[in-house]
């Protein structure tokens, strides 16, 4: 993929240990004008949906997130969007506000938030190699603080309805599964091509289903699914994993309409695990 958007980061202060910003917090970011996932950035130009990015506190770490809020006239549920190997990308963006078109408050924090050079985030890497090098040296127990954060900043907005779900893409499927371990208020947690919920990460504190989408062509991970499968169940855990014939790894972004030279398989792979996730998230 091309380069990101710039993002710049800037200090603010911290209200909880894992707490989030305030209102009159100082905005962390500004978008540049640099051209990435081009048919990823067109599509989210003609979004009505109101996006904003945000700052939440990891204790005196910032986190950048970009926030899109539905057009609804109810409190809805809110959805913490984890993102792939390649940072908070236009993708990232883009799919937090396709969830945000589904009726739900979307958040999407940058994890690599402050590890670029110059302290920058996604954007400020040269490639998506250093991006993912950087991601595998993140500490957990910093990732974890940044999902945290960006989880009570968006369920504490006055137009959420305190309900908290989790979705997350690859690298961000997996570290959707170490959530559903770690946080005890979720209602769902929904888990792309990601590594499911390990006995090691803690299974057994786990409150709430998950459920899976894996590509039948994407060996690496989907060959997890039948382990996860056993565990969960020994653990009395609900995980429900689907894979879908024929796709790859990333068929969410690579199926999308616009995405350039689509294969049918991913295209139908997105187009049913969209309506399988719309459908499960009306049921919460």
């Amino acid at each position: 993929m091309n380069p990101k958007i710039i993002l710049g980061l800037a200090l603010v202060s911290s209200l909880a240990l894992l707490g989030c910003s305030s209102g009159s917090a100082p905005a962390v970011m500004k978008p540049a004008s640099d051209a990435t996932q081009d048919w990823a950035r067109a599509k989210l130009a003609k979004s009505p949906r109101h996006g904003e990015y945000v700052t939440v506190n990891n204790g005196a770490r910032p986190v950048l997130c970009w926030v899109v809020y539905p057009e609804v006239k109810d409190k809805a549920t809110a959805v913490v969007v984890l993102h792939d190997s390649s940072g908070l990308t236009d993708f990232g963006r883009l799919s937090a506000d396709e969830l945000a078109a589904a009726g739900y408050i979307a958040i999407a924090p940058d994890f690599l938030s402050g590890s670029g050079p110059n302290g920058g985030g996604t954007s400020s890497f040269p490639n998506d190699n250093d991006e993912g090098l950087a991601l595998k040296k993140l500490p957990p127990e910093q990732v974890i603080g940044d999902v945290n954060a960006a989880a009570e900043y968006v369920k504490k907005l006055p137009s959420a309805n305190g309900k908290l779900v989790v979705v997350g893409f690859c690298w961000g499927g997996s570290q959707a599964s170490i959530a559903a371990c770690t946080r005890k208020d979720l209602s769902a947690v929904f888990v792309f091509y990601g590594w499911p919920p390990k006995p090691a990460d803690g299974i057994a504190n786990i409150q709430c289903p998950v459920y899976g989408f894996y590509g039948e062509l994407d060996a690496r991970v989907t060959v997890t699914v039948p382990a996860g499968q056993t565990d969960m169940k020994s653990a009395g855990k609900i995980f429900e994993p689907v894979i879908y014939a024929g796709a790859g790894h990333g068929f969410m972004a690579h199926g999308e309409p616009e995405y350039p030279d689509a294969t049918p398989a991913d295209r139908k792979a997105h187009d049913e695990a969209w309506t399988r996730l719309k459908d499960l998230l009306q049921k919460i």
